[in-house]
């Protein structure tokens, strides 16, 4: 029986046996069973997106001199 391991980046598949076998080894890399992992989505509304909007300033105006020497 296979189990799928994941650190968040990386997916790996390793037999049950072993996985037990080398428990310690896999917590210290990072690595917990895939189920145990639950991702939350969320979805974001106007409201959320509009606060976080930068309003941009206007650009300013450079003297350019016309007569370079």
């Amino acid at each position: 029986m296979n189990i799928e391991l994941t650190n968040g980046k990386k997916t790996i598949v390793r037999s049950k046996q072993q996985y037990e076998a080398n428990l310690e080894s896999f917590k210290s890399r990072g690595f917990v069973p895939v189920s145990a992992v639950k991702k939350e989505i969320k979805k974001s509304k106007i409201v959320d997106l509009v606060d976080k909007v930068v309003q941009l300033k206007p650009k300013k105006k450079k003297n350019v001199k016309k007569n370079k020497k």
